[in-house]
């Protein structure tokens, strides 16, 4: 506005010197503008410059941030991963033992089990051979049972013509027992001329000095036909010490008195502690 109120005052010949005193200021505010222009542009280069840099920076950040990420992933991954196979091996290994083991197991139960029954068939084999032998035996006893009966048969029709035999004893014995208690065993013969059984009584005295005692009898009476075998076992009344044993015989009007010394034999050597553990009463014949 100046140069315009400057150009307005100034005469036309004057225009020239205006113009040329004009020219120079304008010149020299425009120059000063452009100076004044350059640190401004300046300013805004070194902020571009500025926000590149902070940008690269960040990108830089970003991607070390990504790469340390990736790698401290892949070495958790992997550390991971070869414990989880670590794992696995040991479990397999130790599956695999275990599976040995069974089969060693199996193989040894299968062995034990091939050798029992082979045991068992031998020995099924052999309690054949024993049974069979057994019913050959019973066969043969069976058939020396009917033999010996019929000679007896025989020999008691021989007796019978005779006139029978008479009331005696065969055989007799009295045997120690634990807790004070003994067994007795008789056998008493006898066949009647008419072949029919009698009945007969048995008496066990016990005699000492001064006093006697009667054992009691279990049966009290037998039928007798031929040969009775009498057995049992009684208890020694507590003090008393025998001296002798008499036996009394009744049957088919008969009588027979048998006395004998009071002798145990030998003593008996491992005596069980108890009469419950002891066996049934003998009866096998008596032997003289």
């Amino acid at each position: 506005m100046r140069v315009q109120l400057v150009l307005r005052f100034c005469s036309q010949p004057a225009r020239q010197s205006c113009k040329d005193s004009v020219t120079p200021s304008l010149e020299r505010k425009q120059h000063s503008f452009r100076n004044n222009n350059v640190p401004i542009s300046g300013i805004a280069s070194s902020q571009r410059g500025a926000s590149t840099l902070v940008l690269a920076l960040f990108v830089v950040a970003v991607l070390v941030t990504a790469v340390v990420g990736l790698v401290f992933g892949h070495k958790l991954g992997y550390q991971r991963g070869l414990h989880s196979m670590e794992t696995e091996a040991k479990q397999a290994i130790i599956d695999s033992t275990e599976a040995t083991q069974a089969l060693e197991d199996l193989r040894l139960s299968n062995k034990i089990a091939t050798n029992q029954a082979a045991t068992a068939k031998q020995e099924l084999a052999i309690s054949l051979a024993n049974l069979k032998e057994l019913r050959e035996s019973q066969q043969e006893l069976t058939v020396e049972n009917k033999q010996v009966s019929q000679l007896n048969e025989l020999y008691s029709d021989v007796i019978r013509e005779k006139g029978g035999m008479p009331l005696q004893v065969l055989g007799a014995k009295i045997s120690p027992l634990p807790e004070n208690a003994f067994e007795y065993g008789f056998d008493i013969g006898m066949l009647s001329s008419d072949g029919q059984a009698k009945r007969l009584r048995p008496v066990l005295t016990l005699l000492n000095n001064d006093d006697l005692v009667e054992v009691p009898l279990d049966p009290a009476y037998h039928m007798i036909e031929g040969i009775v075998r009498i057995r049992g076992r009684f208890v020694m009344p507590s003090g008393f010490r025998p001296l002798q044993a008499k036996l009394t015989l009744q049957a088919g009007g008969q009588k027979v008195e048998q006395l004998y010394d009071w002798k145990l034999g030998d003593s008996v050597d491992n005596m069980l502690p108890s009469l419950l553990d002891l066996p049934e009463v003998d009866e096998s014949p008596i032997v003289p």
